[in-house]
């Protein structure tokens, strides 16, 4: 920001003396407006030394994906969108016939299982109980009654969500790929962290008659921003930087008029 063009100086008037027109060495005080000597960068010195950087929800080390910061008021708006409420969405990998420690494929091995019994059919089943369980949680951590044209006018524009803190809730899953023994899902959820998502590998490892380990989380949607708006590592400059905020400023300030309203 230092290295980047600065504002014009400000400009003030002062009046300098100038020879007259008449000559004869008289002198007369002319209104000119110079530029204000406090504000250059050898006066004043750097014009940035403070930079408030907050970090939206977190990624642990083991996880990747979109993480979004907030710069100077963007801080407040980080507060906002996370009264918001708003869903995020991850791909998770899993892998059939290994137990871990930690629930990862990165883990100390704990148990091998066999895992051939396992179908597409069968793991799509438990997952539709697990979405199924989550949506009661939803309503009932939502505080809505849903007999009422609030809660059908809500139903409609996706907006019902949990009020203020809530455990973990999937508010939708499905299977993208299957082919043993790796599988890998698409969880719509909130409040969640990425270690959570990790116990679930294993326990629909569990509920198959098998194991699961967990071999990739990755975020690739928090609220409005996804995967399109995130700056890989070769992109953090200023233009970049400035840009990206340009671009999801509509977005955000649509969302946070939608939601809190």
């Amino acid at each position: 920001l230092n290295a980047a063009p600065g504002p014009a100086p400000r400009q003030r008037v002062r009046f300098l003396p100038t020879p007259a027109a008449g000559g004869g060495g008289a002198v007369e005080l002319v209104a000119a407006r110079v530029p204000v000597l406090a504000d250059h960068p050898f006066v004043r010195g750097p014009r940035f030394r403070k930079l408030k950087i907050g970090a939206g929800h977190r990624l642990d080390v083991k996880a990747s994906g979109v993480f979004v910061l907030g710069i100077g008021h963007g801080n407040k708006l980080l507060t906002d969108l996370y009264n918001c409420h708003l869903t995020k969405v991850y791909t998770v990998g899993g892998l059939f016939g290994k137990a871990s420690d930690d629930f990862s494929d990165t883990g100390n091995l704990v148990e091998k299982t066999t895992f051939d019994h396992i179908t597409r059919e069968k793991l799509e089943r438990i997952l539709a109980v697990i979405q199924g369980t989550n949506q009661k949680a939803l309503l009932m951590y939502s505080n809505i009654d849903m007999k009422t044209q609030e809660a059908y006018e809500l139903a409609v524009k996706g907006l019902i969500r949990p009020m203020g803190k809530s455990p973990p809730i999937i508010t939708a899953i499905r299977c993208l790929q299957f082919a043993l023994p790796e599988f890998q899902l698409e969880i719509h959820c909130l409040h969640e962290t990425q270690q959570y998502l990790r116990k679930m590998v294993h326990e629909i490892g569990l509920e198959l008659k098998s194991s699961a380990v967990c071999t990739q989380v990755r975020r690739i949607r928090d609220g409005v921003f996804t995967v399109d708006d995130t700056l890989p590592r070769t992109q953090w400059n200023l233009q970049s930087i400035q840009e990206a905020i340009r671009n999801c400023q509509l977005k955000v300030e649509t969302e946070l008029e939608k939601t809190l309203a």
